[in-house]
């Protein structure tokens, strides 16, 4: 709402300042304007008298002149061009105190017989003084042109005398003007002070008086509305907040003793979220999880029993996984329930939390057990997850029991943690499973060519030993045999290298420690020199991508072991930014388009790749026949910030 709609233009404090202001500006320049005329009258006054004294000169010097022309007996051009002159002189200053001058200014006063002494004057000029002068051919007639100058300058004097005393007249009104402006001023200003203080100061002084005592404490006090305008608005506006404010100081203890139980509520259930979540993230099964959750909702809400029923979605019905305070024969009957059977099954049909009064029996014909329990109050609450509703849970009271948007709001929010914990035991569950085939496979793996190979190969020598021993061929049982015992042999250190691998972990030390140990038994084992150059700390590694590097060491190594006839092995780790890892020997190598073409009957190669794949590693080969071989392994800085 704006300030045109509550008042209107006429009750506005800006209309009345403006208008006030506007008044004593009028009358401040009406008073100027008049005293600026009146001194410009003066001034043009003062002109006519200078130009009408001035005719008077002049009438006497035309005397004069027309004198000293008499006395003379020829005639003289300069008297009669100084004479003609003046007379043009004289008729211009009568045009000019005829019609006037303002630009001067020059101003006749236009009293009657100011202008009627200036037309006689003039009439003297044109009709007596000026004829009796003398010209070329015409003589002046002396003693009568002193009578027609005296005559003229006496009418002069008149017409001075009058408009000096019209003048004075116009002085005395210009005093008296300004002592009425001064006067108006002084009076003005009182009253513009007065008025101000009325429409302003007194106002903001009762607000400022009114303000100041309820800063003492007194808000029973109000003010008089003494006016209409913005002023008037605002102590009703004052008045309404110290109603307001003494209204809340009165409640102040009410309120703040809501606050207070507001606040301990919020506590109590933000407490009981903390717990909550504390204890459904610890890792338990899914029945001690339900029996905490079901204990702690249980003694929150100060129920007498509790349930966390699960939905079978294959066979649409409830199973009851845990319960407290219900009976055994109670938990026996509703121990699977269908969905849309029972108060429970109607619920979870619904996918609503729902509470029921037990003594409205003919909108709940469903709830012949819970009565029997003697609850007189069942709560249903949905339990959620990201996958939808795993299940309820309920709540049974023995008294009536009412529950709150803030009450729902909580059991809610304690359905979707539970099923959020759900949902990570079935995720932590899936996880386990997934790790125990991505061992199985490893193993698998790990069962690579050599094993294989060496199976093989005593197959075969175990066919010949039989042919030979039906064939009583003792000399070639006698050769067989060694070589059998030598299969033997191999395949068991290849077992053994396995287990090895498979328990090969990270303890305390770092990779380049795990990778020299490794590289110090293999010395050992095989009697092949090894050699291993470090360079560089980078960035650490994961736990997980530190065995991954150091199974694709063990991997290399095994394959020099079994083919390369190697007799000195090299492994360089230059660790900056980026990692690079370089395995190098200097045995009889091989053709890798050969081992390609066996196709997964070698599989070693393809283990060191997947696990290179793992930490999102390049790994490339460079050999061979008789040129050793080079594996380099690279992991680039950006591979390395993701992991």
């Amino acid at each position: 709402m704006t300030l045109s709609d509550i008042l209107p233009v006429r009750q506005r404090l800006t209309f009345k300042i403006v208008g006030l202001l506007l008044t004593f500006l009028t009358v401040a320049l009406t008073a100027i304007g008049l005293t600026l005329w009146l001194s410009w009258q003066l001034e043009g006054g003062a002109a006519a008298i200078n130009d009408a004294g001035s005719l008077r000169m002049r009438a006497y010097r035309l005397v004069n002149l027309s004198v000293r022309h008499e006395l003379n007996v020829a005639d003289r051009p300069d008297i009669l061009q100084d004479i003609a002159t003046t007379t043009r002189d004289m008729d211009r200053i009568f045009g000019t105190l005829q019609r006037g001058d303002p630009a001067r200014p020059l101003f006749v006063p236009k009293s009657e017989i100011i202008q009627r002494k200036l037309a006689e004057a003039r009439d003297d000029w044109i009709v007596r003084l000026r004829p009796a002068l003398p010209s070329s051919g015409h003589a002046a007639d002396i003693p009568a042109l002193r009578v027609a100058a005296e005559a003229f300058v006496q009418t002069i004097d008149n017409e001075v005398l009058l408009i000096e005393i019209e003048n004075s007249r116009r002085t005395t009104l210009l005093r008296m003007s300004q002592l009425v402006l001064g006067g108006l001023g002084v009076a003005g200003t009182v009253c513009v002070i007065y008025l101000l203080f009325l429409i302003i100061i007194r106002p903001v002084n009762l607000l400022q008086e009114g303000i100041s005592k309820m800063a003492g404490g007194d808000f029973g006090v109000r003010l008089d509305i003494e006016s209409r305008d913005e002023f008037g608005l605002l102590t009703a506006g004052f008045n309404q907040m110290a109603a307001r404010l003494e209204d809340l100081y009165d409640t102040l203890e009410k309120r703040v003793e809501q606050k207070t139980q507001s606040v301990e509520q919020k506590n109590r259930e933000l407490a009981c979220l903390y717990d909550m979540t504390t204890f459904l993230s610890q890792p338990s099964t899914v029945e001690v999880l339900c029996e905490g959750f079901v204990d702690r909702v249980v003694s929150m809400f100060g129920a007498q029993g509790g349930t966390v029923r699960a939905t079978d979605p294959g066979n649409n019905s409830l199973h009851m996984v845990v319960h407290r305070g219900v009976s055994k024969q109670m938990a026996d009957q509703e121990h699977c329930l269908k969905e849309g059977e029972c108060l429970c099954g109607e619920a979870a049909k619904t996918g609503m939390s729902v509470v029921h009064d037990l003594r409205k029996a003919v909108q709940l014909p469903f709830s012949h057990n819970c009565r029997e329990e003697g609850f007189k109050t069942v709560s249903v609450f949905q339990i959620h997850s990201s996958h939808g509703s795993p299940g309820v849970f309920n709540l049974y009271f023995i008294e009536p029991r009412r529950f709150d948007g803030q009450e729902m709001q909580l059991l809610d929010t304690l359905g979707h943690h539970l099923g959020t914990a759900l949902d990570n035991r079935r995720l932590a569950a899936k996880e386990r499973e997934l790790a125990v085939s991505q061992e199985r496979n490893l193993m698998a793996q790990g069962l690579h060519d050599s094993i294989a190979q060496g199976l093989t190969f005593l197959n075969l020598q175990a066919q010949l030993l039989d042919d030979s021993i039906k064939r009583h061929d003792w000399e070639l049982a006698g050769d067989t045999m060694p070589l059998i015992r030598a299969g033997i042999q191999e395949s068991y250190e290849d077992v053994r290298e396995l287990l090895h691998n498979f328990r090969a972990k990270l303890g305390q030390e770092s990779l380049p420690e795990a990778i020299r140990i490794t590289l110090d038994k293999f010395q050992r084992q095989t009697g092949v020199i090894t050699h291993f150059e470090e360079r560089g700390r980078g960035a650490p590694l994961p736990p997980e991508h530190q065995l991954q590097l150091l199974f694709i060491v063990q991997e290399a190594l095994s394959n020099i072991r079994k083919h390369a006839q190697a007799r000195h092995v090299m492994v360089k780790l230059r660790d900056a930014q980026d990692l690079e890892l370089t395995i190098l020997d200097d045995g009889i190598g091989f053709d890798p388009e050969a081992v390609k073409a066996k196709g997964e009957s070698h599989v070693g190669l393809s283990i060191m790749r997947e696990r290179a794949q793992r930490v999102g590693a390049q790994l490339s080969l460079d050999t061979s026949l008789g040129e050793g071989v080079r594996w380099r392994l690279w992991l680039a800085r950006e591979q390395r910030m993701v992991a």
